[in-house]
């Protein structure tokens, strides 16, 4: 490994690469949403950690009473998203996130550390099976195939909140619930907007702004959940296809 990693903090945020994929000149609206909501989240004890270059390897997390994620837990830290992709792969940029995660969690005498997964892997779900070589077990379940996976350091689990198991609303038609925290939620917000409004889709979207707000969420999310005539439907981003896909059900 021949780069090293940083965290971001309030004095490099503003001028470090976030990882993702984008690749643009200008300034990027998803990615500057995100770094918005990153500089609010990273006093609260967020940790963004990358490696120091242009290029898709980090992992985010967070202490879970401060995660914006419906999941309860004593003392437990929530990985939001872990990800090395392109070029980086295979050169164990992955297990030493993982293992700096770890070892943090331990210094701050955590009881674990957690992260959402899935029965079968899903897109925009960090890699269960790679967290389960390090340990983690499935801790929880939903009836539609998602779980909850820790590594605990004391015996504790954390759990899905009662309301995130319920996995309805009461609300018609699409509705979206999202954050500012992945950089590709602003155009795809966007695009699905265009998209319900020339086929004629009723659908609302709804900004979680706030932690007590995403603790309350009926629902898994991790920054983004959508449901259709009231049912939950999945956390991934959607382009046309898989609207059409939801619509038919």
């Amino acid at each position: 490994m021949e780069a090293g990693f940083i965290n971001l903090t309030a004095e490099n945020l503003p001028n470090e690469h976030l990882c993702c994929i984008i690749r643009s000149k200008k300034p990027h609206p998803g990615v500057e949403a995100k770094r918005q909501w990153l500089s609010q989240r990273i006093p609260e004890g967020h940790v963004f950690r990358k490696l120091n270059a242009k290029g898709c390897a980090f992992i985010e997390y967070a202490p879970l009473e401060k995660a914006w994620t419906p999941i309860t837990g004593d003392h437990y830290t929530y990985i939001y998203c872990l990800w090395v992709d392109g070029a980086f792969k295979g050169k164990g940029y992955g297990k030493a996130l993982m293992e700096y995660c770890l070892a943090d969690a331990k210094a701050r005498g955590k009881s674990g550390v957690c992260m959402l997964g899935a029965a079968r892997q899903k897109a925009w779900l960090s890699d269960q099976a790679f967290a389960k070589s390090f340990g983690f077990k499935t801790v929880d379940t939903t009836e539609n195939g998602y779980e909850l996976l820790a590594l605990s350091f004391d015996g504790t689990a954390p759990s899905f909140t009662e309301k995130a198991k319920k996995e309805r609303i009461d609300n018609p038609g699409l509705v979206i619930y999202y954050d500012m925290q992945c950089p590709y939620i602003c155009q795809n917000v966007l695009d699905i907007q265009r998209y319900c409004t020339a086929n004629a889709v009723p659908a609302s979207f709804i900004r979680v702004d706030a932690l007590r707000t995403a603790k309350e969420l009926p629902c898994v999310f991790n920054n983004w959940a959508v449901f259709y005539n009231g049912k939950f439907e999945t956390v991934n981003l959607l382009n046309a296809a898989a609207i059409e896909k939801i619509l038919k059900k």
